[in-house]
């Protein structure tokens, strides 16, 4: 099996979430974990699962605006994740954007996000069922419900985030394998 994990991450948080699931989806085959800015259809065409995701902005997806106030805020300390920077230093494209250029593939899927911790879904959003739909919409069958992965209030991960990362991928990995003879 060949899994592809693509994230967008605006501060890490993503690309940490991202990177566990790429280790739990290791035992399986081949996992190859990549930002969206590198996630072509060459990369993504034979995969036999393609795992999205991205943080959360405004209750959703993110969208360039809010890409770039995320860039703009992260200045004065350059927290910024480099992935996230297109030319000149402005907010490079997203998984919004990358799937609306993708073509239909015939793979597996499943959809996360990175969002607050402090409140509820219904207040906070979720990335990840935005992404499921479109997903879905390319052609992608969803194995396993979307799924957040959450970050504090300094923005930064909530402790056990990253382990849980890690099991969901293994789960993803036993839920698409194919049976035992």
């Amino acid at each position: 099996m060949k899994a592809v994990v693509v994230y967008e991450s605006m501060y890490g948080n993503t690309q940490r979430v991202a990177d566990a699931i790429g280790r739990g989806l290791a035992g399986a085959g081949e996992v190859v974990v990549v930002p969206v800015s590198e996630a072509g259809p060459a990369v993504v065409g034979d995969a036999d699962l393609v795992v999205v995701g991205g943080p959360t902005h405004a209750h959703g997806m993110s969208r360039p605006s809010t890409r770039q106030a995320a860039v703009d805020q992260a200045k004065p300390d350059n927290s910024i994740d480099p992935s996230a920077l297109g030319p000149r230093g402005t907010a490079g494209p997203g998984v919004r954007e990358w799937l609306g250029s993708m073509p239909p593939i015939a793979a597996s899927a499943a959809a996360f996000d990175t969002r607050a911790g402090v409140a509820p879904p219904l207040l906070t959003g979720r990335a990840s069922k935005g992404i499921a739909k479109q997903l879905h919409q390319h052609g992608f069958a969803q194995v396993v419900e979307p799924e957040s992965f959450l970050v504090d209030k300094e923005n930064h991960l909530q402790p056990g985030e990253e382990e849980r990362a890690q099991e969901w991928g293994a789960r993803l990995a036993a839920a698409v394998a194919p049976p035992r003879r």
